[in-house]
């Protein structure tokens, strides 16, 4: 590694550039003066000792290039390899803990922001248009029922849609639906293979309009507002949480080993374990 000798004064400039947020250009990474004081820099890395030397950092700042370190000794950076090689420095606060956030907590709170409701099905009627495709007006404790098309046809007799209570994902934005417009979707649980499908079921006391949400029961008191469904769109809420629901070996629906909740108890499947929801 490349090395350069300065002065006191020279490395002083130096730290106050880095104050101001400029961006020091070094053609090395490293400047040791005959006090032992180091400054490191290389790329958007934050850099460690070789092998096991002792780094006692007094003095941190954070400038558009990155964090630099003055030390009060000697220390050699071991940030090596091409710049595209580099930890972004958010990833690395990340793991190190600091400002960082578990990934399964973010997860859930993005889950936590789908308006999942139970729903009761009024009324349900094939599509005129479409083979696949049932067509329900659905109770979701609003002033009139939503109509939802779902394509359960191959999976589900009409006759056991009729007074139903199904799990319902409330803010989607509409669909058309071969000239049906569809105001949501129900939740269903499917093996690997797409051949058996089953709703999710809330619990037998609850009611239409009930909130749905994932982790403890606890969570209900401090349950974030539904985003609109420009969000959830723009966001793509849906499709970052979707691959992580599954049911588990007891039927229950799951975000990663989050409980999915009503007020009443958790929600799940009659038969399909370890199935994805979707």
């Amino acid at each position: 590694m490349a090395t350069a000798t300065t002065t006191v004064a020279t490395a002083a400039a130096a730290v106050k550039m880095m104050r101001k947020g400029s961006v020091v250009s070094m053609s090395v990474q490293r400047i040791r003066t005959h006090l032992g004081i180091a400054i490191c820099s290389y790329q958007h890395r934050i850099h460690q000792p070789q092998q096991s030397l002792l780094f006692v950092s007094n003095y941190n700042t954070n400038t558009r290039n990155g964090r630099y370190d003055v030390c009060g000794f000697t220390c050699y950076c071991t940030a090596t390899g091409p710049p595209q090689a580099s930890t972004p420095p958010e990833a690395e606060l990340s793991d190190s803990g600091e400002g960082g956030e578990d990934e399964k907590e973010k997860l859930k709170k993005s889950a936590n922001l789908l308006d999942i409701r139970v729903g009761k099905i009024i009324k349900a009627w094939r599509h005129e248009e479409a083979d696949s495709l049932y067509v329900e007006e659905v109770d979701v404790g609003e002033a009139e029922p939503r109509v939802i098309c779902s394509g359960l046809v191959k999976y589900v007799p009409i006759e056991q849609l009729q007074d139903r209570k199904v799990i319902v994902l409330a803010n989607l934005k509409p669909r058309n639906m071969r000239g049906v417009k569809s105001s949501g979707m129900l939740m269903a649980a499917s093996d690997s293979s797409h051949e058996n499908v089953e709703l999710l079921e809330p619990p037998e006391d609850s009611v239409p309009g009930d909130r749905v949400w994932f982790g403890s029961i606890a969570v209900d008191q401090n349950l974030p507002s539904p985003a609109s469904p420009n969000q959830i769109q723009k966001k793509k809420i849906w499709e970052s949480v979707q691959p992580h629901l599954k049911t588990d070996d007891s039927c229950v629906a799951m975000l990663e080993d989050h409980l999915m909740h009503t007020s009443s108890g958790v929600v799940g499947c009659r038969s399909l374990k370890n199935a994805s929801i979707s």
